[in-house]
């Protein structure tokens, strides 16, 4: 019995995040949808990152918060952790969530859902199990996968990525972590702050990628909880067994650990596509794509991790409109990235939206001006007794045009910021707003005040005018 030939307007090709929503999007605007996934629907970020991460992170601060009341007159109390229930909640957590990216939810909207691996066989059709699928449209949303550096013995050691480390049952003793990314340092405060040993090795500086100030106070605060930190000094080699790992760097220290979590970035999911025969160019970073997301043979579009163009599930969603509106509507599309916020989950997190100071000055040049603002100055932050942050405002010609932020809640207080840098609004816009009292996010209007303060305040002309009119008023 042959294939069965399924025609459509849109196929799908994966089942996380970015293609879940350009899967919904698309039925619910009429087309004729299918969606193909051979692994867990949902993807990554509902049952190996985000969302489990972020439940286990949770757990850890109440643990945490328990040996942390000292300050506010509340004896600390050393935590029992069941780590085994501790995991119990990061499933219940996931099982609450996957109806929303289930198959059957997906059905109900009118896709079909073949649950194969894909493959392309010609320029428009792929197989997928016993279906063969022609589209007029296909949009690549396989995701990413851990990235294993070249370690000698690696490939013989007992270790664990995002992938598995949820699964993990009995709390690693020593959890040594490979990588001082964001995802190696929130498992590293998270394992800390549940009972493990904990020990961090990253070949350059710990969150490389940030702010170095904002970043620095994110890695003081992991150390001043007991995590170990080894930065500059790259694995030249691991062995042993679980329980008993040996950990070899380049400047000749060793560490001797229980577990291993390598967490040194991450790879597109391209393997076995069959991108060649589809004509579709494309490297280790991802597909090719222009700025409208389409690869090189123009039916054929990349989203999210698989495009190349960073690995955030907030980044896929925005990528599932851009085509949503090229794919379906035949509307303009071009995706911009300079309004993509990214947030680490540590305590305290930090968030950035737009550029970097570096990143600033060499594109912009002169006009780049920096402001930074300690979170000791906001009053919330002293009555929670963390004043242990900052925010960093990078302002063009009136602009904002980077903000990253270290405290509490760093991921929710970047969301004003965002939407700033996103539709190109002027400080003032921050500045005239009123916030209520008191606040994490005043720390936000102090930065944008700290850019009108010397206008207002140092300005000899303008002092001039005041007392003028106060000598002739009434």
């Amino acid at each position: 019995m042959g294939a069965e030939l399924i025609r459509t307007d849109l196929c799908v090709i994966g089942a996380g995040s970015g293609g879940l929503s350009v899967a919904a999007g698309a039925v619910q605007m009429g087309a004729r949808v299918v969606l193909v996934e051979g692994g867990e629907m949902g993807g990554d970020c509902l049952n190996h990152g985000c969302v489990p991460s972020k439940a286990l992170i949770a757990a850890a601060h109440h643990a945490h918060a328990m040996a942390a009341g000292a300050p506010f007159g509340i004896a600390p109390v050393a935590p029992e952790i069941d780590y085994g229930v501790v995991k119990d909640h990061v499933a219940q957590v996931i099982a609450a969530i996957a109806p929303h990216d289930s198959q059957e939810r997906f059905e109900g909207l009118g896709v079909r859902v073949i649950r194969h691996w894909a493959r392309f066989t010609g320029p428009r059709e792929i197989e997928a199990g016993p279906c063969r699928i022609r589209a007029r449209r296909f949009v690549i949303a396989t995701g990413s996968r851990p990235a294993l550096p070249p370690i000698p013995g690696l490939d013989r050691v007992p270790h664990h990525t995002n992938e598995t480390i949820f699964a993990l049952r009995q709390r690693p003793y020593h959890l040594i972590v490979i990588g001082g990314g964001p995802i190696g340092m929130e498992m590293a405060q998270a394992h800390r702050r549940l009972g493990s040993r904990v020990t961090v090795i990253e070949a350059d500086r710990v969150l490389a990628r940030e702010e170095p100030e904002l970043a620095a106070l994110v890695r003081d605060r992991l150390c001043a909880e007991g995590v170990e930190i080894v930065e500059g000094a790259g694995v030249t080699a691991v062995a042993g067994t679980e329980g008993a790992l040996s950990i070899s760097l380049a400047d000749g220290r060793r560490f001797a650990g229980s577990h291993l979590l390598v967490a040194a970035g991450r790879a597109p999911n391209l393997g076995g596509l069959g991108l060649e025969a589809a004509r579709v160019a494309h490297s280790a970073a991802g597909v090719t794509v222009n700025a409208g997301l389409r690869s090189s043979n123009r039916r054929i579009y990349a989203i999210g991790d698989a495009a190349g163009q960073g690995q955030y599930t907030h980044l896929a969603g925005y990528h599932a409109g851009v085509v949503i509106r090229s794919a379906l509507l035949a509307l303009p599309a071009r995706v911009r990235g300079d309004h993509i916020p990214r947030a680490t989950y540590t305590d305290p997190e930090l968030a950035h939206v737009g550029l970097t100071e570096a990143a600033a000055r060499e594109s912009l040049g002169a006009g780049v001006a920096v402001f930074t603002v300690p979170l000791a100055g906001n009053d919330r932050a002293q009555a929670m007794r963390r004043t242990d942050g900052m925010i960093k405002l990078i302002v063009h010609r009136g602009r904002p045009v980077g903000v990253g932020i270290a405290a509490p809640q760093a991921g929710e207080l970047i969301a004003p910021w965002a939407l700033a840098v996103a539709n190109r609004l002027k400080l003032r816009a921050m500045a005239d707003t009123v916030l209520p009292y008191p606040t994490l996010g005043e720390i936000g209007k102090r930065a944008a005040g700290a850019y009108f303060s010397p206008k207002l305040f140092d300005n000899a002309l303008l002092k001039r005018v005041v007392r003028l009119i106060q000598r002739i008023l009434p």
